[in-house]
């Protein structure tokens, strides 16, 4: 079979390889790959990747042998599902407390743009608590999880800021009901809640803006620059202010992959996809969302585009 492998390439991150089939255990089921979609925090990892690194988390397809513990879905049934790692490939297998079935109305593209950033926007606004008519700063907020994260707190009753680089961002966003600035400086605070994905200097300013007692959530650098605090700055800025980190991780998926399904199958949740192409262009696709040349989510298809 075909896989995709890491080239350590800066311009070519990726390359195809023949692999062997993979062999699922017990609980695993082996899945037909017919639609991948690539997250940016990836990219990072491709820049150095280690020896044994086999990218590849959300993917949708067809289960071709089932669990042989006789768990999860059996022959020929569509599925979404959230690997450990492995998944850019023509078959990849999955442990079915990760992996959600897929009814009829849900296509394998929006399917696939699912799992990581729909898992990580869910368990945010879990950790958030109750958002109904509170005020919520989410930065970095144009990328898959930030779509995600702003239609459910707004669907939940928030009234949310979303800062987005450039106003061609943050137009769906504000279509979703947010009201969408470029810079964590400009949004009008105080907020009960700030989901915090910048990190470098927009964290410190950021955090300015959260109201005593308030909490801020800090679940992503896409800068890349680490965030320095300044313990007198904070003196100056609000009282008993918590900082949290966040990090999505942790089976099983399967649940929180049937929520987001009937989430989008009830028009509740809808991904935004700004590419769709076959994955003969994984490559190109992964230095574009890398380089923030995409918006919202990337999936490429292993049989072509549609």
């Amino acid at each position: 079979m075909r896989r995709l492998i890491p080239t350590g390439q800066a311009a070519r991150p990726v390359a195809f390889t023949e692999a062997p089939q993979p062999v699922p255990g017990p609980d695993e089921a082996l899945i037909k790959v017919e639609a991948i979609a690539p997250n940016r925090g990836e990219t990072f990892l491709l820049e150095h990747p280690t020896p044994d690194l086999l990218p590849g988390k959300d993917i949708a397809g067809l289960v071709v042998q089932a669990a042989a513990d006789g768990s999860g879905p059996g022959i020929g049934t569509r599925v979404v599902a959230h690997p450990t790692q492995g998944g850019w490939a023509e078959y990849a297998t999955v442990p079915t407390h990760s992996l959600a079935v897929l009814p009829d109305t849900i296509d394998n593209v929006r399917a696939a743009a699912l799992p990581l950033a729909g898992i990580t926007a869910l368990r945010l606004l879990r950790t958030a608590g109750s958002l109904a008519g509170r005020r919520v700063l989410l930065t970095g907020a144009s990328g898959g999880v930030g779509h995600y994260a702003t239609e459910l707190a707004i669907g939940a009753g928030a009234e949310l800021t979303a800062v987005t680089a450039t106003p061609e961002r943050g137009e769906r966003l504000a279509k979703l009901g947010a009201t969408v600035v470029h810079k964590a400086a400009a949004a009008q605070g105080p907020f009960d809640v700030v989901l915090e994905s910048t990190g470098g200097p927009e964290l410190p300013i950021a955090l300015s803006k959260t109201k005593p007692g308030g909490t801020l959530l800090w679940f992503g650098q896409a800068s890349r620059t680490p965030a320095t605090l300044d313990f007198f700055q904070l003196l100056g800025g609000p009282d008993r202010v918590t900082i949290q980190h966040f990090h999505y991780a942790g089976a099983p998926y399967g649940p929180d992959l049937a929520t987001l399904i009937r989430l989008v199958e009830q028009h509740r949740l809808h991904p935004e996809i700004g590419r769709v192409t076959d994955w003969t262009h994984t490559a190109d696709t992964l230095v574009d969302l890398r380089e923030r040349r995409i918006r919202g989510k990337a999936v490429l298809l292993t049989r072509g585009t549609p």
